[in-house]
């Protein structure tokens, strides 16, 4: 997973808790389901990413 993924990932988590905060914070269901929804689709990436990493480390340590 490439560094840039990595901050991406991270900014969009970062970017769901503070919605969700400001939904609370406010009354805002709409805001705080969509800051919900953005930490959720933001970790299903970083999960996806833990298994493209791993399946390469087993393809490296096969190869040796």
């Amino acid at each position: 997973m490439g560094i840039g993924d990595k901050i991406q990932n991270k900014a969009q988590e970062a970017s769901g808790k503070a919605k969700e905060a400001f939904g609370d914070a406010t009354d805002n269901e709409r805001l705080q389901a969509e800051g919900v929804k953005d930490q959720a689709a933001a970790k299903a990436k970083q999960a996806g990413e833990h298994v493209k990493d791993a399946a390469k480390d087993v393809k490296d340590d096969l190869g040796k």
